[in-house]
């Protein structure tokens, strides 16, 4: 019995191991196929959804849509991941090679799932000797595209660790459709564009550019060991935030190059001591980089467009072609920086000890601080949360607290109250500027003002003041088209308009507060050295009415008040307004409408509009070209106030220039014209209240013009951007009256005006 027994239990043993064998193939063949199947169709809801094959094909990822210049420079992104794609073609083999070392070297010879690397994971896992994970880079992908781990309502992902299953099984399927539909190149391309490297930097592109200013296409291998380094880790890893951890992760990485045969044991040694060089990083936000004020200002239009279209701004990857020239844009902030940091300097030499916040009568004005402060949101959320005259709103607004500021010389840190603070920044001059190619209606440069960061203000276009003397040349049109050629003699004597109110007369006087020595100049001369009873005369003979039809004809849109003080400039107008108007001057009487969107193409670089600008014949070409002949003359005429711009700047080459200043200099103004650049630009307190005390100091020849200067030198200076020196061009048909205005010189003697030098401030 006991023999049969023994030959019964191998039998036993051979069953039991029969049905093992059974049942693992049941599984192999029949449950897990089974399984696999359920979880694709979310049988039941158990699951949770799948990716429809539609969007395997064409998935979709978050894109910042990008602001291109005129060359072809990226001027910025609008986003909320700022993340764009690059192609296969545009990674350095050193980066492919980087990844696919690091990540997944056996990637060529998989689909999607490496068994191996399962194996070895799941091995790792039972022996508690955790070597890797399994996932291959096409399975990263899928998680990146279509979020397995974050985006899953099935009813078993209640179940703890059944969960991890699912999601697993759910990457195997997408991986596997991914390497159906796409190609090996396009899913490492798709998988470096959908990973976040930090810094906000949301795929390799933007990756390259934040940490080291550079296309994917140049990255080497120390710099793609960097990057591939933060997948693992994007703050441990960071260079940044934690270089020595970011060192040792790049030379664990350099050593995976090394191990697959990529780079030699003397480059690899070499590397390894390789500092990181973290000296161009830079990270993407709305307040760096060129143009901040034109990327903000034309955000809202961007977005009505985008939304009228369809189309998400901040997702759909759109390219948005512009006018702006990156290298004017730099040009124009570097001018504008040189002379507004030497010009606050004499600014708070003259205000030394003292506010300059005046009333019209030069007092200081009481409460400023308060009433400004009162304005602000941060009072508002105070006054919701204290009450108006609660004591803890008065202690908040002068209790110091740490904060960074701006200053010409670099950020500082510092301490001072929300009071403090409205005093410091109050001090600061602004500036707006614009440069536009009359004959296209191309907006080359735009600079909204000295900071974006700390001063959101936009002085090109948002911002209107007074324009002062700049607006003379559309009185000075008008008067043209009337019949009174540039040569015409009018005396330079006291003019009285009727007015309505107390007193009812009205007698403007010259900038000196003289009303002239009754001696006859041109007006052409009159305009040239800005004589205001000159320009009261034309004013008084063709009436108000008519200079305001002529400057809304040429490009002015704001509203103009048709009183007898507007020929000295008394309506509020922009920069914008004023480029656009000069430039129908320049471009034979047509009026363009300044634009700077030329095309918006789709992610696929695809065209989905494109843009003109409108033009219309606003006055005759004669009268442009006169008028182009006048506002030479502030060059050319004895005491004209362009006289003091720089002289290689006036060899061989034509310039209409006016300067525009306001009655206690809170506006200065520079419009510079030549034949194929209009730029204006306007410098003035923060408010019309802030201040030079005097006129002399805060004339537009002073405060204005040396950024033109600047500005234009440097524009010649670079022949790339095809600007050069030259004449106006004449109408066809030439002109119908003498332009020699020589026979009618002025016997009056006028002092030569030295360029500006705030060494040499009188």
């Amino acid at each position: 019995m006991k023999i049969i027994d023994k030959l019964k239990a191998p039998n036993r043993k051979l069953k039991i191991g029969v049905r093992i064998i059974w049942g693992l193939l049941f599984l192999l063949l029949i449950a897990l196929p089974l399984y696999i199947y359920t979880v694709s169709i979310d049988l039941g809801g158990l699951y949770g959804g799948m990716p429809s094959l539609k969007s395997l094909e064409n998935p979709e990822n978050d894109l910042s849509s990008e602001l291109i210049s005129s060359d072809n420079v990226s001027l910025g992104r609008y986003y909320r991941f700022n993340r764009s794609q690059a192609s296969y073609d545009d990674l350095s083999p050193q980066l492919v090679n980087t990844l696919l070392s690091s990540e997944d070297h056996r990637f060529y010879e998989h689909s999607g799932i490496d068994l191996t690397g399962l194996l070895r994971a799941v091995t790792g896992v039972i022996t508690f000797q955790y070597a890797g994970g399994g996932s291959t880079i096409t399975m990263q992908l899928a998680e990146n595209l279509f979020k397995t781990l974050s985006e899953n309502e099935g009813y078993l992902y209640r179940v703890p660790g059944l969960n991890q299953v699912i999601i697993k099984t759910k990457e195997w399927i997408i991986a596997a459709q991914l390497e159906k539909n796409f190609t090996k190149k396009e899913i490492l391309a798709m998988y470096l564009n959908t990973v976040s490297f930090g810094s906000n930097a949301y795929g390799i592109k933007t990756a390259a550019e934040t940490f080291f200013a550079k296309s994917t296409d140049s990255l080497n291998y120390q710099e793609s060991a960097v990057l591939i380094g933060l997948l693992q880790g994007t703050t441990a890893f960071s260079p940044i935030y934690n270089y020595d951890r970011s060192i040792k992760k790049r030379n664990q990485v350099l050593g995976k190059i090394y191990r697959h045969g990529y780079i030699t044991k003397d480059v690899l040694d070499s590397l390894r001591k390789t500092p990181i060089d973290i000296s161009m990083y830079d990270v993407a936000n709305h307040n760096t980089g060129l143009a901040t004020y034109f990327r903000a200002m034309i955000k809202y239009e961007l977005t009505l467009w985008a939304n009228s279209h369809g189309y998400d701004l901040y997702e759909d990857g759109l390219k948005i072609y512009t006018t702006i020239d990156s290298r004017m844009q730099r040009y124009a902030e570097e001018a504008m920086k040189e002379h507004m940091t030497e010009l606050q300097k004499v600014f708070n030499e003259h205000w030394k000890g003292q506010n300059p916040w005046r009333d019209l009568e030069g007092k200081e004005i009481p409460n400023f601080l308060v009433n400004r402060f009162q304005r602000t949101p941060h009072y508002r959320q105070l006054v919701k949360k204290y009450g108006k005259d609660s004591d803890s709103l008065k202690i908040i607004m002068n209790k110091p607290k740490p904060m960074t500021v701006f200053s010409w010389a670099g950020e500082i840190d510092t301490t001072l109250s929300p009071l403090d603070s409205i005093n410091y920044y109050k001090h600061f001059l602004q500036s707006g500027m614009m440069s536009m190619d009359p004959h296209t209606g191309h907006i080359k440069a735009w600079v909204g003002g000295i900071n974006h960061k700390y001063f959101k203000y936009d002085h090109v276009r948002q911002g209107k003041r007074q324009p002062g003397s700049t607006f003379k040349p559309f009185v000075y049109g008008a008067a043209i088209e009337n019949g009174y050629p540039p040569c015409y003699e009018v005396p330079d004597a006291m003019v009285t308009f009727q007015v309505v109110g107390d007193p009812p007369t009205w007698s403007p006087s010259n900038f000196d507060g003289t009303y002239g020595d009754g001696k006859k100049m041109t007006i052409r001369q009159g305009m040239a050295r800005s004589v205001n009873t000159v320009t009261a005369y034309l004013m008084q003979v063709i009436h108000p009415e008519n200079v305001v039809d002529f400057a809304h004809r040429v490009g002015i849109e704001s509203k103009l008040d048709a009183v007898p003080s507007l020929c000295l400039g008394v309506s509020d107008v922009s920069v914008f307004e004023m480029v656009g108007a000069y430039s129908t001057f320049a471009n034979m009487g047509i009026s363009t409408k300044p634009y700077y969107i030329t095309r918006i193409e789709d992610k696929n670089g695809n065209v989905i509009e494109n843009f003109v600008p409108k033009t219309k014949q606003a006055i005759s070409p004669q009268t442009a070209y006169k008028m182009l002949y006048m506002l030479r003359g502030g060059v050319e005429e004895k005491g004209g106030t362009s006289q003091g711009l720089s002289l290689e700047l006036k060899i061989d080459n034509e310039i209409g220039g006016k300067t525009g200043t306001t009655n206690n200099a809170s506006d200065g103004w520079y419009m510079g014209v030549t034949k194929d650049l209009v730029t204006g630009i306007w410098v003035g307190g923060d408010e019309r209240s802030i201040h030079f005390r005097n006129w002399a100091l805060g004339q537009g020849s002073k405060t204005a013009r040396p950024i033109w200067d600047k500005y234009m030198r440097d524009i010649y200076n670079d022949p790339s951007l095809g600007y050069t020196k030259g004449k106006f061009q004449q109408p066809p048909g030439g002109i119908d009256v003498s332009l020699d205005c020589s026979k009618y010189a002025s016997d009056t003697t006028y002092v030569e005006e030295e360029p500006w030098d705030p060494n040499n401030i009188q």
